[in-house]
């Protein structure tokens, strides 16, 4: 059998940072949310490993802000549950620890998530957008959570299945 190492010139190729990787994924899932006042992702990581995901969503079984209408409280929408919050209740329901992991989310948590995110033992949060009337970045600093500004990653996801030579695109994509 003959080995040979081929290496292939790729123009202009970009391999997120593991920060830039976590952070597309959240907002991957943010485009799950079903409140059209928000839509914001979560995910919860430790040593490089998704633990859970979550999403502004309702509660299981219970009728979404779109196609309901959302139920407001004192101007918040109480209907729909934080992607945070999703996020920690997913792991719990699976019986995943998050003491240590990192949040990466879309959008600074508001207080509540975030005292949320600090007494599930969540140590670092990144985030890439402000929300607005939040203690979040008091109770992070209080708690000794490392919290980390980032730009927002860009949007696009870069897979263009007819550069790779390995991979036969269906018929109707050809």
């Amino acid at each position: 059998m003959e080995v040979k190492i081929v290496k292939t010139e790729v123009p202009e190729w970009h391999r997120p940072s593991w920060d830039e990787y976590f952070l597309k994924l959240a907002m991957l899932a943010s485009e799950r949310a079903t409140c059209p006042r928000m839509h914001c992702g979560c995910v919860l990581v430790l040593d490089r490993n998704i633990l859970a995901t979550g999403y502004n969503g309702s509660l299981p079984g219970l009728p979404h802000c779109y196609d309901e209408g959302c139920l407001m409280v004192n101007d918040h929408c109480v209907r729909t549950n934080h992607a945070e919050i999703n996020a920690i209740c997913q792991a719990s329901r699976q019986g995943i620890s998050l003491e240590g992991a990192t949040a990466y989310v879309t959008n600074m948590p508001c207080t509540n998530c975030a005292k949320a995110l600090v007494g599930a033992g969540i140590k670092k949060v990144v985030v890439f957008t402000n929300y607005h009337d939040t203690l979040a970045e008091m109770f992070f600093k209080e708690a000794g959570v490392e919290l980390l500004r980032l730009p927002m990653p860009e949007r696009e996801i870069h897979y263009d299945v007819k550069s790779f030579t390995s991979a036969i695109p269906w018929e109707k994509e050809q």
